[in-house]
């Protein structure tokens, strides 16, 4: 249980920023030293990952199954900067529902790719079944910068802010794979990491820099949402905190826990109510 969460709870200001742009950057997510151990083990996963899956030098490693790959992953489920912001919006009863590692080398220089944008919202058939409008948020997620995206052209994350409250958009000619009015680049220097809700129209982008692009998405959920990736991180069981097993999908009083969670079920509702009082838990 990290006391280092108080210092960086969700202000009214960012709730407010989050609301209305659908997504939170925050600089200097990841120290120096932390994002060198993640850029090592991002490093190691990418050229097993190629190796094993017959993967070019020039296409994009998208790799679902690292948490237990690495102590580093580890540490960052429930990373000190971000992890309080993420039950500032959604609350106490989450867990990750989906990670993935994504490195993008720079693109061949016969490339005509253009920008390479593809406009989507997260979570699939959700965005289909579900008939409210807006849609319910349901999830977030933080992806941590660990290469220099700080300037345009670098497979930068592309946005579309304040589009979460949209369930459809107008493209222009019914292309979505094109710049549209009010997108932007996100420029994020190394460290740096960017909270976003599901909904928000949102794209990758081609990499026309030097060096590849790392980033590592954790995914946040209500605990009864499917997850949608693995989590195996049995070789840390035994070291994880109560609250990292429950960002690990751990339900102690069986599968009812997930929709009906006991106090053991959820310890970061315990955590929050110890340290914030009881008002900080309530619905």
């Amino acid at each position: 249980m990290n006391r280092r969460w108080l210092n960086h709870c969700l202000t009214e200001d960012e709730r407010l920023e989050f609301e209305d742009r659908g997504y939170l950057i925050i600089e200097n997510a990841l120290s120096d030293a932390k994002r060198r151990l993640l850029t090592k083990a991002v490093d190691r996963v990418n050229a097993e990952e190629r190796e094993k899956q017959k993967i070019e030098p020039h296409n994009r490693v998208h790799e679902r199954d690292f948490l237990g790959r690495d102590p580093a992953f580890i540490d960052l489920i429930d990373h000190y900067t971000t992890f309080p912001k993420v039950w500032g919006i959604l609350g106490w009863n989450i867990q990750i529902y989906l990670a993935h590692l994504n490195v993008t080398p720079p693109e061949p220089p016969d490339s005509k790719r253009g920008l390479g944008i593809g406009w989507h919202q997260d979570t699939g058939r959700v965005n289909q079944e579900m008939e409210t409008s807006p849609r319910p948020r349901l999830s977030v997620k933080v992806a941590y910068f660990l290469s220099d995206t700080s300037e345009p052209g670098r497979g930068n994350f592309h946005v579309i802010p304040g589009s979460q409250l949209k369930n459809k958009m107008n493209w222009p000619n019914g292309n979505r794979n094109q710049m549209v009015k009010g997108a932007v680049p996100i420029l994020a220097p190394r460290g740096t990491a960017v909270i976003f809700d599901r909904r928000l129209w949102h794209s990758a982008s081609a990499n026309y820099w030097t060096q590849p692009r790392k980033v590592l998405f954790y995914g946040y959920a209500y605990r009864w949402l499917q997850a949608r990736g693995e989590c195996n991180v049995e070789n840390f069981w035994d070291e994880l905190s109560p609250i990292r097993k429950q960002m690990c999908r751990h339900s102690p009083s069986g599968i009812h826990g997930y929709t009906s969670p006991t106090e053991e079920d959820v310890p970061l509702k315990g955590w929050i109510r110890e340290y914030q009082g009881e008002e900080a838990v309530m619905p």
